[in-house]
């Protein structure tokens, strides 16, 4: 595991020096102790209700709040991060049964995705894992890829270069322009839980993610859909052709136990 030395990153997200950074010395030892919760969220298919990947998050029982947000707030994000991804991916490399070929989606932090040295981190943090690049998919959000197109492209093909998946992470928040759909090595697209809260009585957003569904499948991408939360949605998501849906209507974040009797039910189901 990484040294957690807080005092030579520099500055954080925000421009605050990081002699200036107070310390979670609470959150550096759970880092350190690996009593960081890691928990899997089940990617489901509409239309069967198998379990076809992960999402990997993580869990901390001394944090009130958004983990993330106070491990930034002390610049401690990457660290996190990293054991985060570690941790998840040596954990589904040891997976058998009815979960061995079960993908998994890691998240990638802007500020990791911004750096090529970080992006090598992850790299190594993949080789030693001992997984299967090909069962991995890698979420970034979209504000990482709109201020340099070029470089953008150039570190996605380093990750597909290895056997991985891209997936954009909140597809569909705060951005207007669609064309790095068109000029950069997606594979997937997660719409945001928030733009399907309403689908059922908005017509507006109804139509908006159906064409999004369609506008994906038509340049050739898998769609998970994340916050499905009712039976009515997830109908009216599986008629318009999403691949995967997340969210409380098929499962919580699952420790490895409850994942795994949530995948052999399935299996059963189906």
């Amino acid at each position: 595991m990484e040294k957690l030395d807080v005092k030579t990153r520099g500055n954080d997200r925000r421009g605050t020096p990081a002699s200036l950074i107070k310390g979670d010395a609470a959150l550096e030892e759970a880092i350190a102790d690996k009593r960081i919760g890691i928990r899997f969220q089940p990617q489901i298919e509409p239309a069967s209700g198998r379990v076809q990947a992960v999402e990997a998050l993580a869990r901390w029982e001394g944090c009130g709040g958004s983990l993330f947000a106070r491990a930034r707030k002390c610049g401690m994000e990457l660290p996190l991060s990293a054991h985060v991804q570690l941790e998840a991916l040596r954990r589904a490399a040891r997976w058998s049964g009815p979960m061995r070929e079960l993908g998994i989606s890691i998240n990638l932090l802007p500020c990791e995705f911004a750096s090529d040295e970080r992006l090598d981190g992850l790299l190594d943090r993949i080789d030693k894992s001992g997984i299967d690049p090909e069962r991995l998919t890698v979420e970034i959000v979209e504000s990482s890829l709109v201020a340099d197109r070029k470089a953008a492209a150039d570190r996605l093909m380093a990750l597909k270069a290895s056997g991985i998946r891209i997936a954009i992470d909140d597809f569909g928040t705060g951005y207007s322009s669609l064309a790095y759909l068109t000029s950069l090595p997606i594979d997937c697209v997660k719409i945001d839980r928030g733009l399907i809260t309403d689908i059922v009585g908005g017509n507006r957003d109804r139509i908006v993610v159906r064409a999004m569904i369609h506008l994906a499948h038509e340049l050739g991408l898998d769609v998970v859909v994340e916050g499905v939360e009712s039976a009515a949605q997830l109908e009216l998501l599986a008629s318009w052709g999403a691949d995967l849906y997340q969210g409380f209507h098929g499962a919580e974040a699952l420790d490895e136990e409850e994942l795994s009797r949530f995948v052999s039910a399935t299996m059963i189901a189906a």
